[in-house]
């Protein structure tokens, strides 16, 4: 793995992230995606805040970037939930490259806005009212063009409002033919009256030679990222001028907060949502017997939770490892965690502001203590997990191990988690803008149209939001937002089921099957050293391996108990 970053001095941008790279490059690539932001809720089904204005709508990357940046930057926020195999912080430098990017644009459009717009402000209100009720329409139409037999009311109501859009233009155009030809007011203020309907439409022509450059370069970087292309995030803003420079000092102080926090060692568990960040418990496999000395012992060794978890950490570490060419799992990640149990309508989560905490991480010391210390009936326990990150990021399998002791009962757990492949709009490439018309004379054919990259009511948009990209709040209010899922989990907030997938699907069942082995050889050699009869345990361990030769994945979580 390459990660270049030279701290402090000019910023690298890191060109690598291991076997993650697809995930976090589909994530990164929705901060340069064009289109309507309403194609979040038709496609991944996320909440939206309405605006007040059509006109002032978000595009997708405009609204995921302010949305991703607002939740993960603030000084003052919520706690995130790590987001397993995604570099976090590179799809937030991502967001801030194509923001500022946009405000380069926008900063030329403003000023195009301010000469041909605002000193023409009478013209320039007529052309908005009838882009607003174009931008109307088109929201009106939207969830039309998913459905591709209409019936006839929707037939009828996409006539009617393509009928308003074109009366609208033709309105402000007859409005503007009319003040050049024959304005309604003589003397000095005539030429006024007749160029402020002019005025806007030279601004537009201007405007989008701008939006069009933009466009092209956000396109090449989001087909860039998709490709597997090295598209720089370049973030000058958060590399400090001088010791002054308090700004960037502390949108740099955030980037590696954000860094430190997806390395936490803290996990919550919400109900059927599963362990948040990992995905939702699809197998549970256990070994539960009661503890007797073996044979020629009057009683065996005592021994800790603790003991056994580190046992098992220790094997699992190893387990990748194959003497038959070929046969190596990729790379497992073993850590203790310390796991929380939430509501499973929790919005918020929390973590302990103990001493045992360093930073965001709970020490070994204080895992140690609650492995040791009786679980059952509180709500924090302390697991052993093994993770894998597979197909470049787009499926992470995760094994919890948890280990229960209850007078002389010892179970041993083993948990199955998964969390899927992004949705496929963060893996949808650019491509052109079509349509499909009949042909001449030919009407029951159909030919293909290429579209403007930047239509008409594009330029608009870009144009009239532009002077507000200062006041980011206001835009929102105007035009709505992207709402995100609470508690946050960059990785888990936009995911697909992993079970429609075959390959995946494999690879998730596959790869469990010898870290579950793994786990009970390494309990009943523990048990073995300490001196209990393990000849129970063994015909566990062979009854569950010959049922987990079929085992399918089900909802793990969920009861049928009333």
């Amino acid at each position: 793995m390459t990660q270049l970053d030279m701290t402090p001095g000019a910023q690298i941008p890191r060109t690598d992230v291991g076997p993650q790279t697809a995930a976090t490059q589909a994530l990164s690539s929705a901060a340069y995606r064009d289109g309507s932001f309403r194609e979040l809720a038709a496609k991944l089904g996320a909440t939206l805040k309405d605006g007040r204005f059509a006109l002032f709508e978000p595009s997708v990357g405009e609204a995921f970037s302010r949305a991703v940046i607002d939740r993960t930057l603030p000084a003052k926020r919520l706690p995130l939930v790590p987001s397993h195999g995604t570099d976090a912080r590179m799809v937030v430098e991502h967001c801030l490259a194509a923001q500022e990017l946009r405000n380069a644009r926008d900063r030329q459009l403003s000023l195009v806005t301010l000469v041909c717009g605002l000193l023409f402000l009478p013209g320039t209100l007529v052309w908005l009212a009838a882009f607003q009720v174009r931008a109307v329409a088109k929201k009106k139409l939207a969830p039309l063009k998913e459905k591709k037999v209409l019936s006839a009311k929707e037939r009828r109501l996409s006539a009617e409002q393509s009928f308003f859009s074109t009366l609208a233009l033709l309105v402000a155009f007859g409005i503007a033919a009319l003040f050049a030809i024959r304005p309604p007011i003589g003397g000095p203020w005539s030429l006024y009256v007749r160029l402020m309907m002019v005025a806007p439409v030279v601004g537009w022509f201007i405007a989008k030679r701008i939006c069009l450059r933009s466009t092209i370069d956000l396109r090449s970087r989001w087909g860039g990222l998709l490709d597997g292309g090295v598209v720089a995030a370049t973030v000058p803003k958060a590399v400090p001028r001088d010791d002054l420079d308090r700004k960037a000092a502390d949108l740099r102080a955030s980037l590696e907060r954000l860094t430190a926090e997806q390395e936490t060692n803290i996990h919550h568990y919400a109900g059927k949502k599963g362990l948040l960040g990992t995905g939702m418990r699809w197998v549970t496999v256990e070994m539960n017997e009661d503890l007797r000395p073996a044979a020629g012992h009057a009683d065996f060794r005592t021994f800790h939770r603790w003991d056994l978890a580190k046992k098992i950490a220790e094997r699992l570490g190893g387990v990748a490892a194959s003497e038959l060419p070929g046969g190596t799992m990729p790379h497992v990640s073993v850590q203790h965690w310390v796991v929380q149990d939430l509501p499973e309508g929790a919005d918020e989560i929390g973590r302990p502001g103990t001493p045992e905490m360093d930073g965001y991480r709970m020490r070994d010391f204080g895992i140690q203590q609650i492995a040791n210390r009786q679980t059952i009936g509180t709500d924090t326990d302390a697991n052993v997990a093994a993770q894998l990150v597979l197909h470049n990021g787009q499926v992470v399998a995760t094994v919890i191990v948890k280990i229960t002791i209850l007078g002389s009962n010892l179970r041993v757990s083993a948990y199955g988690h998964a969390l899927g492949p992004l949705n496929g709009l963060f893996t949808a490439k650019p491509k052109p803008k079509e349509v499909k018309i009949p042909k001449t004379g030919k009407f029951w054919e159909e030919k293909t149209v290429i579209l403007p990259l930047v239509d008409d009511d594009e330029v608009v948009r870009q144009a009239i939001r532009a002077p507000f990209m200062k006041i980011p709040g206001l835009l929102v209010w105007l035009g709505g937002a992207l709402v995100l899922p609470e508690p946050f989990c960059l990785r888990q907030a936009w995911t697909d089921p992993t079970w429609a997938r075959r390959a995946m699907s494999d690879s998730v069942l596959y790869t469990a099957q010898p870290l579950f082995n793994a786990v009970q050889a390494t309990t009943i050699e523990f048990l073995a050293d300490h001196d209990v009869d393990v000849e129970r345990f063994t015909n566990r361990s062979n009854i569950s391996r010959s049922e987990n030769q079929g085992v399918r994945p089900f909802k793990a979580d969920v009861y049928d108990a009333g």
